[in-house]
């Protein structure tokens, strides 16, 4: 099965890859389209050219000086997310002599210093651009990524873009911003819910939308066209499998315990990749016992794991290893037949540019996974839900303080499993059941006794 498109999520990938289906997409084709489209909107914006032109051609109305519009010239862009999409946009914008400054923790900041860009971690920063774009996946981290809070501290007069995703932007402060005259005026093509044709924004006169046309051109549908059948036929004939998004795996060719691990290990490296939110440098995947015999095969599992948190249905099982070798991340794998204490042990060691995660997890005979270390913290935890990792020096009083912030805010905690090192050090890790709000983790990282605390949900 091939999607001509991206976007997979009309294609049942469970059950293509329980009855040995192998699913296909075509992600990059479109990348142009998608880029001018941004670059119209923009535009669009910064002159109110539908405004404009509806007045004249629709209405008659010849009224030059009531469109008065602005330059792009010297105005400061912030992109999120500089991947495929944004670092064109940016070029673009560029050669339009604008200020560009880009926000994406899992890129090597050169990728853009490199083109006389400015790249920042500090997200403010974006907040206090004259527009601002955003080039993201669609994931639990970039959902919302601007609200009511990131709206409020931007110039008065911004001008949003979002021809990515719907939901980056949270509509409901969208609406606000454009009504109160916060944001000047907004660029969008994409909405939460689609179709959007009786939607609150639509009311509005500060605004260009657009009916989800990243893809609208007809080089575009040609190059999709092109390339999902270029795909088939390659995959008819046996001789590669382009941007898989499944992989068959013939489990008569495996022992039955293998493939659990394989699940978990993409797991535990979507986990890790959480944790950390920054540029990948190395992945080293260790399997200990009988499953070491099937460790490369686990590497690859853990690589789309650990990429795909920040991908939006790029990262898969045929492409992992090019897309790693591609970003400069080294993918290293260890063998060891021997395992003290588990009778099968993998251990998954994720370096970034803030540091390192090492993680091991083993799965009992119930069939439940569990992590068993955490960067040295022996600890004895169910791989689920809503986690955080909450570390501390190790005083009087931690858990109860941990408890009393998490009670304030409603959260439910469903386990609570806590480790010691000899360094004076605890590690708690706290199963809780439902998503944990921003300020909930604030608060918890503002305790007195805090070293570090994580959230990841998997």
């Amino acid at each position: 099965v091939v999607r001509a498109g991206v976007g997979v999520d009309n294609v049942d990938i469970e059950g293509c890859s329980k009855k040995g289906i192998i699913v296909m997409n075509v992600p990059t084709a479109n990348t142009i389209a998608a880029v001018e489209l941004t670059m119209t909107h923009m535009l669009s914006c910064m002159r109110m050219f539908p405004y404009s032109h509806d007045h004249l051609k629709n209405q008659r109305i010849w009224k030059r000086e009531k469109w008065y519009g602005y330059e792009m010239k010297g105005k400061k862009l912030g992109v999120i997310g500089f991947g495929n999409i944004g670092s064109r946009v940016a070029k673009r914008c560029q050669a339009f002599e604008m200020d560009i400054v880009a926000y994406d923790p899992y890129i090597n900041p050169s990728k853009v210093t490199d083109l006389d860009m400015t790249y920042t971690k500090d997200f403010a920063d974006i907040l206090a651009c004259d527009i601002i774009t955003i080039h993201t996946p669609k994931n639990q981290e970039t959902i919302g990524i601007i609200g009511e809070k990131e709206i409020s501290k931007m110039k008065d007069g911004v001008v949003l873009i979002n021809c990515a995703r719907g939901d980056l932007y949270n509509e409901d402060a969208l609406y606000e911003g454009l009504t109160s005259g916060k944001i000047r005026f907004a660029g969008i093509d994409v909405f939460s819910k689609e179709p959007a044709t009786n939607h609150k924004l639509l009311d509005l006169d500060n605004i260009v939308v657009s009916p989800h046309l990243g893809a609208n051109t007809h080089e575009s549908q040609y190059n999709i066209g092109t390339q999902a059948a270029t795909n088939a036929i390659a995959a008819a004939k046996g001789m590669s499998y382009p941007h898989a998004m499944n992989l068959p795996i013939d489990e008569s060719k495996i022992p039955s315990f293998v493939k659990p691990f394989l699940e978990m290990g993409q797991t535990i490296g979507f986990l890790e990749s959480q944790i950390s939110k920054s540029q990948i440098i190395s992945i080293k995947v260790t399997g200990h016992g009988e499953i070491a015999e099937y460790v490369e095969s686990l590497s690859t599992f853990v690589a789309v794991g650990t990429m795909s948190h920040n991908s939006d249905n790029t990262i898969n099982y045929v492409n992992a290893e090019f897309v790693a070798k591609e970003k400069g991340i080294k993918i290293e794998t260890e063998a060891l037949s021997d395992s003290n204490v588990f009778k099968n042990l993998i251990t998954i060691k994720l370096t970034t540019s803030e540091g390192t995660t090492t993680i091991s997890a083993t799965i009992f005979d119930d069939h439940v996974k569990r992590l068993v270390n955490i960067d040295g913290f022996d600890i004895d935890v169910a791989l689920r839900g809503d986690m955080i990792m909450f570390k501390n020096t190790d005083v009087v009083g931690v858990i109860g303080s941990v408890g009393n912030v998490l009670a304030k805010h409603n959260v439910n905690i469903a386990d609570f499993s806590l480790a010691r090192n000899d360094k004076n050090e605890a590690l708690a890790v706290i199963l809780v059941d439902d998503a944990v709000c921003e300020k909930s983790l604030k608060e918890l990282s503002d305790l007195e006794a805090c070293l570090s605390v994580n959230y990841a949900r998997v």
